[in-house]
């Protein structure tokens, strides 16, 4: 391996480079800049759980892609992607410091998020760090939560909240943490075609990566990139069992605002804005086409006041 230049850097799988993240990593560009060495953020090929334990269903806010887009767009110069296996899992942490961070990625000094735990069973926290830093010539250093509150109590935002706002629907609040909509790719496919026949052509969506999370079941109001465009289209979006029509299974379709095209097959992203209520049972198709004109007029309002 080639000789690495001598760099700020920070640790971490970062799934979904929120505002936590950016916080983050801004200390690292900061202190680069000001010393004149590289910013880089050391992150795994695979969650260190779905390697430690093979029934873990990953939940994820961002593809390996994604990611990558989300975390050169912070300003840093590198991004070391380690393949994390079982043979790094087993590495101590003073082990791991010493001859990955030090001999092949010269680090000179790391910043640690506030949750961070790393080798071997997690067993050692800060001070440990620092000690084995200080052995090698690495400056350990530490950096807090950041907070944020939205009308609720203040909580640290991290990854797993992320994920617990967007399972109970909260994809505004997601969004404040993130700093940008929770977005998912999936396919347009075929479906019941229920909604041309009420006046609301919907396209069904196979959602594109299985480990992505889906948020909970519900309508909101979304915005939509067709593969191909740059344009950002309004819409709405129904994620549930479509109870008025007895489907069963879960679906995902949305109605594009003004948009009548045939995109059978194509790609599409579709980021959430806004839950607008949940999913519920109509008593006739006509009841629920009435619903759907209130839940676009709805979503109109949300979007004219973004």
């Amino acid at each position: 391996m080639a000789p690495q230049p001598p760099c700020v850097a920070t640790i971490g799988f970062f799934d979904g480079v929120h505002r936590g993240h950016t916080f983050l990593i801004g200390n690292i560009v900061e202190e680069a800049r000001r010393r004149g060495l590289d910013a880089t953020v050391i992150t795994f090929s695979e969650h260190p759980r779905r390697v430690l334990h093979t029934q873990y269903q990953p939940q994820m806010l961002t593809t390996g892609e994604e990611k990558l887009r989300l975390l050169a767009a912070t300003g840093i110069d590198c991004c070391a992607i380690l393949p994390f296996d079982r043979a790094m899992a087993a590495m101590t942490a003073r082990d791991f410091i010493s001859d990955i961070l030090k001999k092949r990625l010269n680090v000179r000094t790391l910043y640690i998020g506030y949750d961070n735990r790393f080798g071997h069973n997690r067993e050692e926290g800060f001070d440990d760090y620092v000690r084995y830093g200080s052995e090698c010539g690495i400056n350990v250093r530490h950096v807090g939560a950041l907070t944020t509150s939205d009308g609720s109590p203040s909580r640290a935002v991290s990854s797993s909240v992320v994920r617990r706002l967007i399972a109970a629907g909260d994809v505004a609040a997601a969004a404040e943490c993130l700093a940008h909509p929770y977005s998912m790719t999936g396919i347009v496919v075929h479906g019941m075609r229920k909604g041309r026949t009420m006046g609301f052509p919907t396209a069904n969506i196979r959602q594109a990566d299985a480990d992505k999370i889906v948020p909970a079941n519900g309508v909101y109001a979304v915005e939509t990139v067709l593969e191909g465009e740059t344009t950002r289209r309004r819409g709405i979006m129904n994620i549930g069992t479509r109870p008025t029509f007895d489907n069963g299974s879960v679906t995902m379709e949305i109605n594009i605002f003004g948009f009548e095209g045939d995109i059978y097959g194509k790609s599409i992203e579709v980021a959430f804005i806004h839950r607008l209520r949940d999913e519920r049972r109509f008593a006739s198709a006509d009841e629920l086409a009435r619903q759907i004109e209130e839940d676009k007029r709805k979503a109109e309002e949300i979007f004219e006041k973004r």
